[in-house]
């Protein structure tokens, strides 16, 4: 039983479609964020549900690690093979299989991104609203229970996933869900999948909810000369019942690094980036209303449209800030945070940050998803300045303790990965023994991305 035997009988299966190459090895070994290389023995590129079973069954006979990767988007180090074995690339199995519009869902393969689904969409009058910037493959996004932009008003992938194909660690293939928009039959399982990150079994194939395309759309922008009245401006628009698409915050330090990068012209003040969907007329009533509330609480520069080139270009400068912000300091990397506190504690959460960051002597602009209580700091590093990297770590973790001291989580979005695995006992005690077990009972040789998630005995 080793890895060097499943590899070696794989080969007979997937021929040229197991590569290992030293590119091809880095490429799959790679994090976005801090992580340091770290390479898979094999990549392995499936085209079907049947090949994925067999992979998992000869893996599993032979005690080699599995780990899927969708497009290597995740900040948590979820796809690094920290204890080597076969990575599994899903960028062939990546096709829109069915549409059902009266019923408003899609099913896909787990490669396909989100970007692409929408592309396959526009003349349905459809789409799928889980934005989490990066244009992530589904599968992805369902392993990590993504959320982002929009998760304000249509839900995280928890809330949009029916259904789903898995193949577990011995190569059964079993579906979870239905297309029904609810079941009192039994246990959730997909909601175990979603957000389980590649431990719990290999996704092959999700059933998603889709929504209407909505008839108008408007975007808004704002600043504020401090980021309290920013933070209460979003905490007074959803206790007003507003009903915004997106409400995104950005402090001083992400509009200078968009303004640099970009070209922009924002103030180097905190702002919000909001978007409202509906009707022409109610559009524009939500805008007024927020208008108002912004007037109210200090803010400034107050301007919103509808014209489809200006909300192009608004959230394409928030989708850039994470590049952007790294741009700020040549040859960095970032510690990237992500927590989620409910929306009363929210500018208590994020104004104690930005004082602890300043203190720290790192960059850390902040930006986040502040509708739901969810923000990031991104704590610039010189590559390879090991005092660096315990200062951000240091921050990081003073984050974590800010968070669930008040009555949050240490990740509202991210998920765990390597990043977070040690905080998990802090904000779930007991219950994470509970995720270990369940592990054990679906996965008992630990093969499915092994060192993620659940307890290192398990």
């Amino acid at each position: 039983m080793t890895i060097a035997a499943a590899i070696t009988e794989l080969a007979g299966v997937f021929g040229d479609r197991l590569v290992r190459s030293g590119s091809d090895l880095e490429l799959h070994g790679r994090s976005e964020s801090y992580f340091p290389l770290t390479p898979p023995d094999a990549v392995v590129y499936p085209e079907s549900t049947e090949e994925v079973s067999r992979l998992a069954a000869i893996c599993n006979a032979q005690g080699c690690p599995v780990v899927a990767w969708g497009t290597g988007t995740s900040l948590e180090g979820h796809s690094l093979a920290v204890r080597g074995g076969v990575c599994v690339d899903f960028s062939r199995m990546a096709r829109l299989l069915e549409v059902h519009q009266a019923d408003m869902d899609a099913v896909v393969q787990p490669g396909m991104t989100r970007e692409a689904l929408n592309r396959e969409l526009r003349a349905t009058g459809l789409f799928f609203p889980v934005d989490p910037g990066a244009n992530a493959a589904l599968g992805g996004m369902a392993a990590t229970r993504a959320s982002g932009t929009t998760t304000v008003r249509y839900g995280s992938m928890a809330d949009n996933v029916l259904g789903l194909q898995v193949v577990l660690a011995d190569g059964r293939v079993i579906r979870t869900g239905t297309r029904a928009r609810k079941s009192a039959a039994g246990y959730d399982l997909t909601r175990l999948f979603v957000g389980s990150e590649g431990t719990l079994g290999l996704i092959t194939e999700l059933t998603l909810r889709l929504h209407g395309q909505p008839e108008a759309i408007s975007a808004a922008v704002c600043a504020f000369d401090r980021i309290g009245d920013a933070v209460d401006t979003v905490i007074a628009t959803v206790q007003s019942g507003i009903p915004v698409a997106r409400i995104e915050f950005v402090d001083a330090a992400t509009a200078a690094a968009v303004n640099a990068y970009a070209g922009m012209e924002f103030p180097l003040k905190p702002h919000l980036l909001v978007e409202f969907h509906g009707s022409p007329q109610g559009v524009a009533e939500d805008a007024e209303r927020f208008g108002e509330l912004v007037t109210d609480m200090g803010g400034e520069g107050f301007r919103w449209s509808a014209r489809a080139e200006d909300r192009s270009a608004l959230w394409t400068m928030r989708h850039n800030a994470y590049y952007a912000i790294l741009a700020s300091r040549k040859g960095a990397r970032a510690v990237v945070t992500d927590l989620c506190v409910p929306i009363s504690r929210l500018a208590e959460a994020v104004e104690e940050t930005r004082a602890d960051i300043e203190d720290s002597g790192i960059p850390g602009p902040i930006l986040g998803h502040v509708g739901d209580g969810n923000f990031h700091a991104v704590l610039l590093i010189e590559d390879g300045a090991a005092e660096e990297l315990e200062v951000a770590k240091a921050l990081s973790h003073r984050m974590v303790e800010r968070a669930l001291r008040l009555g949050g989580t240490v990740t509202g979005e991210h998920g765990v990965g390597l990043g977070k695995l040690g905080y998990m006992e802090a904000e779930h005690g007991a219950a994470w023994q509970v995720m270990g077990a369940m592990k054990r009972a679906l996965d008992p040789g630990d093969i499915l991305n092994p060192g993620k998630l659940v307890p290192p005995e398990a």
